[in-house]
């Protein structure tokens, strides 16, 4: 499913124009989008924790050139799936 099949979806579902649906997604992913890169979790109880990981410096190889190289630290956006996603 992509995103205007979502909008679709979701406007069937509350009853509501493809346009209403539309913005209130694209609001509610952007306000989560924010919150993310503030550093906050979101939590969306029962579907899906998103929270910012820290990944520690490290040392890898080039595969062109089989030399060790430097991979500097940085910050990553985990999702945890909840339990409403359990297959």
């Amino acid at each position: 499913m992509n995103k205007s099949e979502l909008i679709k979806a979701v406007a069937a579902k509350a009853e509501v124009s493809a346009a209403l649906a539309a913005k209130v997604i694209d609001a509610a992913l952007e306000e989560a989008v924010a919150a993310v890169k503030k550093g906050e979790n979101v939590q969306l109880v029962g579907y899906a924790t998103i929270a910012v990981a820290h990944k520690a410096a490290r040392k890898g190889i080039n595969p062109a050139t089989k030399q060790a190289i430097e991979i500097p630290a940085r910050k990553v956006v985990k999702i945890k799936p909840g339990a409403k996603f359990a297959l």
